[in-house]
């Protein structure tokens, strides 16, 4: 198909798929839960109360653990969830919001597989757009539909974590212009009363201004321009630790280091009942039993479901997506970039995130690991994909932080390769008890966990007060949060320090740490704040980074924080933005959580060696083996 054709179908087509996908309307604005009518309003305020109350504390792990220990077979609960990422945490939220009883186990932490392993995007799917049109592929068009209606959800719901984002496409001809211009212009026609900013056109000088770093020259031709369109970003690991927490306050029993090592079934052997659970933690066992159980264990459901037919079919298609986190100065702050079309026909984004530019990614076949590593060439690929494109050297030496994340996707035996196979959500019930929810994207898991939920309450029969509430409700942090907020830390508080000799000394509450700490605990930052001047936490974790050693105590007493790989990755971002500030982090995050959760020597030792093999496991250019003939 020639570029022409492409545009004339491109314009012709665009109406009457978007037509098709609504029924031959287009409805531009946001759906209505029946939750939002009648007696729901009432039980979402006091739902709301619960979580946002500012004296509320998340039960400790040990009550936490009582509650699953609890649960009998003559008292189950009504779903147990098998997973702790988005998906799952959300599935959790969305559950006992409507008045059921809830557990959740997680093998590692919340947070620890995908969906901590992001390309932090928010988003509907531009190519997903694309191939909808070009190949009237109505499931990808539905996919599209579905994501940016759930993308202002998310940012909506947590504010503080999440916030638009520009993104530039660079055109390198005429043809490029408009045939970009016309295709993003149709994604903000998708998005409707969703919409974020509208895109538009800018000259190659204007685009050079807001992005210094771009070439002005690519593909043996000059710049004629760009075309930004919006789209939305988070800090993807606080966000689901965030969905945990938010879950644990509205009464679910939330539990991580815990993992299912059998599934209970029935006297029968027909119908699963209950897990055998393992706190990875102690080493101890205890049974809990829930009228179903929701399978929500990303690349590893497949694992999960043969535990209850070993004969049971895969579904997963693992594809492996690597990213790389280069210096700040690669992307200029609240601009990123994508690359629309790689050599191989890829998307390449980079971004700025959290002070740095985060670029990716790959999709590619790959095996089931629990700690993926990204390959060499993989790493090399994206360098190469984003220096077209740059007027920097782009060199393997900058790479601050590396990593692989595995995507669950459902799969399609006739699809070629992974890149191929849409990425909408499959829920399924293989066995009566057991519902699995694989599939689908971040930017989806409100809708995907609604979903779950509805499959469980038919499964198990049960009776929920009231439908979901989660398309209105904020996550704990979010309510009352507004971007200003930091200012209070700033006038308000110091950071008090202890020096190397012992001395306490006042510091600043600076502006780079202060709005950290708004943007990443919302309306609790001042808990945190306050924890930094009254127990004199207040020095900086890694030199160049905002995080706080007041920060793994507040964590550690009120966000499930079990190991110093936990904080490094997971409550902090530290790891994944660079390998070596978190491994000269290390020592004191351990001394810190020691003192939280009296640890002893041996035990420390032991957070310490776990820690730095996890650490081996970021290709930074200082823990990688690479020949670097081109970008040196």
């Amino acid at each position: 198909m020639t570029a022409r054709t492409r545009l004339r179908l491109l314009g012709t087509t665009v109406g009457a798929a978007i037509a098709t996908a609504y029924g031959g309307a287009i409805l531009l604005h946001p759906t209505v839960s029946s939750s939002d009518h009648g007696g729901g309003v009432s039980h979402l305020a006091a739902i709301r109360q619960k979580i946002h109350d500012p004296r509320a504390v998340v039960p400790s792990r040990e009550v936490q653990q009582s509650s699953l220990i609890g649960a009998s077979s003559a008292n189950p609960l009504d779903i147990l969830i098998i997973g702790g990422g988005a998906t799952g945490s959300g599935v959790a939220l969305d559950a006992v919001t409507r008045g059921l009883r809830i557990g959740l186990v997680e093998r590692e932490d919340f947070s620890s597989g995908t969906s901590s392993r992001s390309t932090k995007l928010i988003h509907g799917g531009v190519r997903y757009l694309e191939k909808a049109v070009f190949k009237l592929d109505y499931g990808q068009l539905k996919l599209v539909f579905h994501a940016l209606e759930e993308r202002k959800q998310v940012i909506d719901n947590a504010p503080h974590l999440c916030h638009a984002l520009p993104c530039m496409t660079p055109c390198f001809d005429w043809f490029e212009v408009v045939y970009y211009w016309i295709g993003l212009k149709m994604y903000d026609l998708v998005a409707g009363a969703r919409l974020l900013h509208l895109s538009r056109y800018y000259s190659a000088k204007e685009s050079v201004e807001l992005f210094p770093t771009l070439a002005r020259e690519g593909k043996g031709k000059r710049l004629r321009g760009t075309v930004v369109y919006y789209d939305g970003q988070m800090n993807d690991a606080r966000l689901n630790v965030g969905l945990a927490c938010t879950a644990a306050l509205a009464g679910a029993a939330v539990l991580n280091h815990a993992e299912v090592v059998s599934l209970l079934k029935d006297d029968e052997g027909k119908r699963i009942i209950g897990a055998r659970i393992r706190d990875n933690l102690t080493g101890k066992e205890f049974d809990t039993y829930a009228k179903v159980i929701v399978n929500a264990s990303g690349p590893f459901c497949d694992s999960v479901r043969k535990m209850a037919d070993k004969n049971a079919r895969d579904m997963i298609c693992p594809s492996s997506g690597v990213h790389i986190v280069l210096p700040d100065y690669y992307s200029p702050e609240g601009m990123g970039l994508i690359v629309p079309k790689t050599k191989d026909g890829r998307v390449v984004f980079m971004l700025p995130w959290l002070g740095r530019t985060v670029a990716g990614t790959t999709d590619s076949n790959t095996k089931i690991t629990f700690l993926p590593e990204p390959h060499e060439d993989e790493i090399q690929f994206i360098l190469d994909a984003i220096s077209d494109y740059l007027n920097v050297k782009v060199r393997r030496t900058d790479v601050l932080s590396a990593w692989s994340g595995i995507r669950p996707l459902a799969m399609d035996p006739s699809a070629k390769n992974t890149e191929s196979i849409s990425r909408d959500h499959v829920v399924c019930e293989d066995l009566p008890g057991l519902v699995t929810i694989t599939g689908g994207k971040w930017t989806t898991y409100r809708g995907m966990a609604e979903d779950a939920v509805n499959a469980a309450i038919k499964s198990g029969k049960l009776t929920p007060t009231n439908g979901s509430v989660t398309n209105n409700l904020r996550i704990v942090g979010g309510e009352g949060w507004d971007p200003a907020s930091f200012t209070v830390l700033t006038q308000q508080y110091v950071r008090m320090k202890v020096t190397h000799r012992g001395k306490v000394v006042p510091g600043v509450m600076d502006t780079a740490a202060a709005k950290h700490l708004s943007h990443a605990y919302g309306t609790l930052a001042e808990c945190v704040a306050a924890i930094a001047q009254n127990e004199s936490l207040g020095k900086r974790l890694a030199h160049g980074y905002p995080f706080l050693e007041a920060e793994v105590a507040y964590c550690a007493r009120r966000e499930y924080c079990e190991s110093a790989i936990d904080f490094i990755a997971r409550r902090t971002s530290l790891a994944f933005l660079d390998t070596d500030a978190a491994g000269r982090a290390l020592p004191r995050v351990i001394q810190i959580l020691a003192t939280e959760h009296k640890w002893d020597k041996s035990r420390q030792k032991e957070e310490l060696q776990k820690a730095k093999e996890f650490l081996e496991t970021f290709k930074s250019s200082k823990n990688a083996q690479f020949y670097d003939g081109k970008h040196n």
